[in-house]
């Protein structure tokens, strides 16, 4: 059986959500408001934009404040990020023991490619499925299952790495095995989100038990 690793972008392979947080207490804050990371976890972590800025900043123009929003994260991402501690490494691996990998991100494809440049992954990665070019975007598993038949892998073989509880949603109901980062949220939340574990990073120690539980390996 083929196996696959599927990874969310934002959050699990860069920790871009201060990037996020930065671009949108600028704008709140050219509006007379401000908020706090609370806030920011509350109401726009893992949302897609044109669902949630019309919530936001109503009567205004959703799509050109996405755009302007978008448009100022890539900014600061130019110059290059860090990817989460251990990801190329485990990537690095996977594909020379033959596993498939994917990015699963409901991010503009044009901030995906930007993101997966900043951390020096691009090359890594054939498969790139973007939410907003599926008929559903998540927390609907079809971003998910889009990258598992682009993979040509069952549900059952591939484990999803995720840090948002509309991702983790996603693709604990496409049938993978699901694993939170816990990036911006605790264990707690993102169990109680789908994930069936969680990790501090890709260096954490329980990643190898996870690994080889899916290939049916014996840990030692």
């Amino acid at each position: 059986m083929k196996h696959a690793l599927l990874f969310d972008l934002d959050g699990t392979l860069i920790q871009s959500d201060p990037l996020h947080f930065a671009v949108f207490s600028e704008m709140f804050e050219e509006r007379g408001k401000s908020i706090d990371e609370a806030f920011y976890m509350e109401h726009i972590h893992g949302h897609l934009n044109l669902d949630s800025f019309p919530k936001l900043f109503p009567g205004e123009d959703a799509q050109a404040l996405s755009d302007l929003k978008e448009s100022r994260f890539r900014e600061r991402l130019l110059g290059g990020q860090p990817c989460m501690p251990g990801a190329d490494r485990v990537i690095a691996k996977a594909k020379a023991d033959g596993w498939g990998v994917a990015i699963v991100t409901n991010a503009p494809r044009i901030n995906a490619e930007y993101m997966l440049a900043a951390i020096g992954l691009r090359d890594q990665f054939e498969v790139l499925i973007i939410g907003d070019e599926c008929a559903r975007g998540k927390p609907d598993p079809e971003p998910y299952l889009a990258a598992m038949r682009a993979l040509d892998v069952s549900p059952e073989a591939c484990i999803a790495f995720e840090d948002s509880p509309s991702g983790l949603k996603a693709a604990r109901a496409s049938g993978a095995y699901t694993v939170g980062i816990r990036s911006a949220a605790d264990d707690a939340s993102l169990r109680a989100a789908g994930a069936h574990e969680t990790l501090e990073d890709f260096n954490d120690t329980a990643l190898k038990a996870i690994l080889a539980r899916q290939s049916g390996e014996t840990v030692t």
